[in-house]
């Protein structure tokens, strides 16, 4: 076979197992220069996702029991053989066509940042590859986070939609922290529980919780109606007496009985109110944004309120996410210019952040 001085030959290659094996040109021609596979004493291993990759541009040739395979032949061999082939190929191909030196790893590829490479920069990104249809599991997700934490990578997310369109969100722990103490008295009055919400008559104490607690929304001058989650947090700490119809005055877990009857997932909304209100945050109903809370990191004045900074949603650690529902909560977190932030709860509450990246 003649060449011209612009083409070159294909590299040969075997598949055996789940790796494809080339003699040691491939590390001259594909490691050294694009840096393609991981370099095994005198062969290089590459990936199927990479070989699919440099059939498809011509850079090696793959033999399969004597015969060699064309790209279809390979796709749906190594389709059989590896589950989601298909999205691992088309990640790794809208990468490695942006420029990235991507390998693979345990959560999928390591992402190289632009101008690094392996074996002079370390990776930046871990990329989780799944598709919109299948389910995420929190604790998948919490797994993915802890190994990239773990390694101070960046996790990201690559989510390969029904048209084979890739959306990126990259997860982060998130450690959130604000400036509204609270000062309040103990004991500062007696509050009704009134169906699914509780009132504080007192004027001097609706007042006060209001304007300096950032608590409740007032039904008018002097009546101060309280959420739930407020009430109960407001019990806990021993500002507040709860009184229910009867007269009768619950403590915490008698009222949290009964607000869980009233709201399924009040347990785990006030384990994240809680923890956003002793780090300095102020929670306020998300009903408006299909979350929790929006959350306000310096609130100084209830009488000029901004913008809130976070929205917020209390999640159990059995939780699983629909890819499609997450996208919608992401793009509007976005689209009013907040983070979206998930609180897990199980013996404590961990929060992290999920958002729209550009690679």
């Amino acid at each position: 076979m003649t060449i011209s001085e612009d083409d070159t030959m294909a590299l040969p290659g075997k598949l055996i197992g789940n790796i494809v094996i080339t003699d040691k040109r491939g590390i001259d021609e594909l490691y050294n220069t694009s840096f393609y596979g991981r370099p095994r004493e005198n062969t290089l291993e590459l990936s199927f996702a990479e070989s699919a990759y440099l059939i498809y541009t011509g850079k090696i040739t793959v033999e399969f029991e004597g015969t060699e395979l064309d790209f279809k032949q390979f796709f749906l061999k190594a389709g059989s053989l590896v589950k989601n082939f298909e999205l691992f190929y088309i990640v790794y191909k809208d990468l490695r066509e942006r420029g990235y030196y991507i390998q693979p790893s345990v959560t999928g590829f390591r992402v190289y940042p632009r101008g690094g490479h392996p074996g002079k920069t370390p990776a930046e990104f871990f990329v989780f590859v799944t598709s919109e249809r299948v389910p995420l599991l929190l604790s998948d997700l919490r797994k993915h986070l802890d190994a990239a934490d773990n390694l101070k990578k960046r996790l990201v997310l690559a989510i390969v939609d029904e048209e084979s369109d890739i959306t990126f969100y990259e997860v982060k722990t998130a450690m959130l922290t604000g400036s509204s103490g609270l000062n309040l008295d103990k004991a500062l009055a007696v509050a009704s529980l009134i169906e699914d919400r509780c009132m504080v008559w007192d004027s001097v104490a609706a007042n006060l919780l209001h304007g300096s607690g950032f608590f409740g929304k007032p039904m008018d001058e002097g009546h101060l109606q309280l959420s739930l989650v407020e009430s109960g947090y407001l019990l806990n700490n021993g500002i507040l007496e709860i009184e229910n119809g009867n007269h009768e005055k619950p403590d915490f877990i008698e009222f949290s009985r009964l607000a869980s009857r009233i709201e399924t997932d009040f347990e785990i909304k006030y384990k994240v109110y809680e923890k956003l209100r002793t780090a300095g945050l102020v929670p306020k109903t998300g009903f408006k944004f299909g979350t929790h809370f929006r959350v306000y990191k310096n609130l100084k004045d209830i009488s000029n309120i901004t913008h809130s900074d976070y929205l917020v949603h209390a999640i159990e650690d059995d939780h699983i996410f629909s890819l499609q529902q997450l996208s919608r909560a992401v793009r509007l977190a976005n689209s009013v210019r907040k983070e979206m932030i998930f609180g897990a709860v199980d013996a404590r509450v961990s929060f992290f952040v999920i958002g729209r990246m550009r690679l």
